[in-house]
């Protein structure tokens, strides 16, 4: 359990409230801080208190920031994320499914099932649990609804070679996310995706000096800056419930996805 620790900053009841899941590194660091900086009052989730703590940091004093120490694999942790979300907010307009792992680029064969597991519990089950939460916290709220945005990655259209683990679970996700949207309709719940490819972070960094290709040989590809990916979850965020980016695809340019085999 790691709900213990949960501290706000600048506490206030927000007009439009967010819950970022992996928002200490990366994708979800610069989300949150995006978010914020679009007046959004955001519960900071993830594993590492220290990196959730330098992201409240970073977004001043003066933004409305939760820290939340959460286990995502964990329901009585996802659980008191949310509750301690609303309780401290008041309501819940966004949830940002972002969490995720991936396992070592090993054969297929040679995955241990625990390396499995942990793959599929974070990435997958992790985003089914924060959206259980999100529903119960957005059915019952006034006005009712809200909207959920899964993160799913290019992997969720094709895989990288030794990859099973994350390509299942990405390709999971979408299936996630088509059966949120539908069941979120009567609650005025959007639910939409966004396919990452090529993001510029440290857990990417790595693309430079070269990755194993489809056809064996180890190229080296171009990264984007990871900016634009938080200012493409604004986008959808920031629409009315009335519309939906039901998937959205954002890349960089040149990495060789279109057309790649």
């Amino acid at each position: 359990m790691l709900e213990k620790g949960s501290k706000t900053y600048n506490m206030n009841l927000a007009e439009k409230v967010a819950i970022v899941t992996g928002a200490g590194s990366g994708i979800g660091q610069h989300t949150s801080l995006a978010l914020l900086k679009e007046g959004y009052a955001v519960a900071l989730a993830g594993r590492r208190v220290e990196a959730l703590e330098n992201t409240a940091t970073e977004a001043g004093a003066d933004a409305q920031t939760l820290v939340v120490p959460t286990d995502v694999t964990a329901p009585d942790s996802v659980s008191h994320l949310f509750s301690q979300t609303v309780a401290d907010f008041g309501r819940l307009d966004l949830l940002f499914n972002n969490a995720g792992i991936g396992a070592p680029g090993v054969p297929l064969e040679d995955l241990t099932y625990e390396q499995w597991r942990a793959v599929v519990d974070t990435n997958l089950t992790g985003s089914f649990l924060c959206t259980q939460e999100a529903f119960k916290a957005m059915k019952h709220q006034e006005p009712q609804g809200g909207r959920i945005i899964n993160n799913g990655s290019i992997s969720a259209h094709v895989p990288r070679p030794n990859s099973a683990p994350y390509t299942a679970t990405k390709h999971a996700i979408t299936g996630l996310t088509r059966s949120t949207s539908l069941d979120g309709r009567q609650y005025n719940i959007a639910c939409g995706q966004i396919d990452i490819g090529n993001a510029y972070t440290d857990m990417t960094s790595r693309m430079k000096g070269g990755v194993r290709q489809a056809d064996g040989a180890t190229t080296a590809e171009p990264t984007m800056n990871v900016e634009d990916v938080a200012q493409a979850v604004v986008y959808m965020a920031g629409l009315p419930l009335s519309a939906n980016v039901q998937f959205m695809t954002v890349m960089a340019t040149k990495m060789p996805y279109i057309g790649r085999g």
